[in-house]
Parts: structure tokens; sequence; C-alpha cells
């Protein structure tokens, strides 16, 4: 059928036929590839989805394949309509889906369940769903998160006050809190039973060891001068080291953990 729909436009232009939209569906977002077949596509203007136009990324010169970009439109179904010089096409039907949701994330446990309250305690917990995941401790995110399979969650706990505080697991499909949450301490002072041995030379370099407890990550000052080579067991009863340099005489001996510090009886004896 031949038309003249326009003044100024050739008869001999015939009116776009749209068979189909191949797929008949797609996201709310658009931006999906969507085939149109049909008929007179030639010249074609404009591509419409439910009155929004669709980016035209091809069209076949002999007039009867269009590819499209969907654009982004509400769920429900639509008109898809070609548009050339010679008119617009009757509508094929395109349906608009809401993408599926992500489940959200679930969680069985963290262990451990309590940890210092100068934070950095390893932590792992188990759960669902994972991906993505972020955690906070009483609100306080904690760092150098990493999730494994969805299913496995690491990182160190924030700093905190004393007492227990609320876990809680993020992801973009929502939130869940751990069960029991985590409970922050306050360190145990460190106490020291002795030092083996008790003198040594003046120019330093004396091996030395020192019993005690609640000596994690203990420092070791012998007359305000540090000492090195600094092990400490992991039971937190035991320290190793190296005697610095100092004068002779008795020097003031000081072990200091993050709890506080305890001065060694006797202290020790430059000779």
């Amino acid at each position: 059928m031949s038309v003249n729909l326009l003044p100024g436009l050739p008869s001999f232009l015939t009116q776009p036929a749209l068979l189909a939209a191949v797929p008949g569906f797609g996201p709310t977002t658009g931006g999906n590839i969507v085939l149109l077949i049909g008929a007179n596509f030639t010249g074609v203007t404009s591509v419409t989805f439910g009155g929004t136009p669709a980016t035209i990324l091809n069209a076949d010169p002999s007039g009867f394949l269009i590819t499209v970009a969907a654009p982004p439109h509400t769920a429900g179904n639509v008109p898809v309509v070609v548009t050339t010089a010679a008119g617009a096409s009757s509508p094929a039907n395109y349906t608009y889906l809401n993408p599926p949701q992500p489940p959200p994330p679930t969680v069985v446990g963290i262990t451990p369940q309590t940890g210092p309250t100068q934070g950095g305690t390893p932590f792992t917990i188990i759960g669902t769903n994972l991906t993505g995941a972020s955690v906070t401790f009483g609100g306080v995110p904690a760092t150098n998160v990493n999730v494994i399979g969805g299913v496995l969650l690491t990182g160190l706990t924030p700093s905190g006050a004393a007492g227990n505080v609320a876990v809680q697991v993020t992801t973009p499909a929502g939130s869940a809190n751990v069960t029991g949450g985590f409970t922050y301490t306050t360190p145990a002072m460190p106490t020291v039973n002795f030092i083996l041995p008790t003198r040594g030379p003046a120019a330093g370099g004396t091996p030395f060891l020192i019993n005690g407890s609640n000596l994690a990550g203990a420092q070791v000052t012998f007359g305000g001068v540090p000492a090195s080579n600094i092990v400490v067991d992991p039971s937190g009863s035991l320290v190793a080291g190296i005697t610095p340099a100092g004068a002779v005489g008795n020097a003031e001996l000081v072990v200091t953990t993050s709890a506080g510090s305890v001065t060694v009886t006797g202290g020790f004896t430059y000779e």
C-alpha cells in the first residue's frame, strides 16, 4: 500500500510493519539488546518503548531488522513502535520485569565472641549471602573485611568500650544481626614474677627472660631504654629479649602492655 502522509514525501514510501520484539521482555533498568523483526524499516527515525526512545544500534539495510538497546521503564507491558518517514508501525508488546532481588544475609555466629577494648581482634562470621558485606561492632565499622564464598566473613574488630555490643552484617540486600553480639573486655594488667638474669654488663647485649602473666604485646625498658629482640610466648607468660646498654648500677625495669605498666621489683643491675 502506497501512502503520502506528509506533503513533499515521495508517494512510494510504505508504512513500517513491526511483527515482533525479541526477546519480548527485559529488566526495568533497560540497556538490554532487543531485536525488532518486521518490514519497511528503511530510514528508521525512532523506536520507542512505551513512548520512551530506545537507542538504535543497527538497522538492516534491507529494512527487515533493527537492533536497539531498550530504555529504562517501570514494570509492566508497553507498546514498541517503529517510526520512519512513512509513519509509525502498529505496536508490538514488550514486558518490563523487575530484576530479581538478591536474598538478604543470614548469620549463624561469630568467633571469637570476646576481645580486648583496643580492637584488632581477628574474627570470623559464618552465614549465607554475605557477598559484598560490611560489618559494624556497636555501629563502628570493622576493618580488613573479606568475604569467602559468600559464607565466611573475616576481619579485625574496631576498638570499643568494655561491654556487649551489637554486631550487624549489611549487604545491598539487607542486614542481619549476630546473635549475642560481641563483648569487649578490659585487658588484664601485666604481672611479673621474676627476671633472669638480674645482672649484666653495662655494654648491654645480655639475653633475658621475664616470667609473669598477661604479657601479650609487652615492651620492656631498662632505665627508660627499650630492650631489643622482644618475643612473647603465646600464653603471655614469658618475655624474652636483649638488654640495652646502660650506666653501671641499678636500673628501673618496666614492662608495659596495652593494659598498663608494671615495675619489676629489684630492677636490673648493670656491671
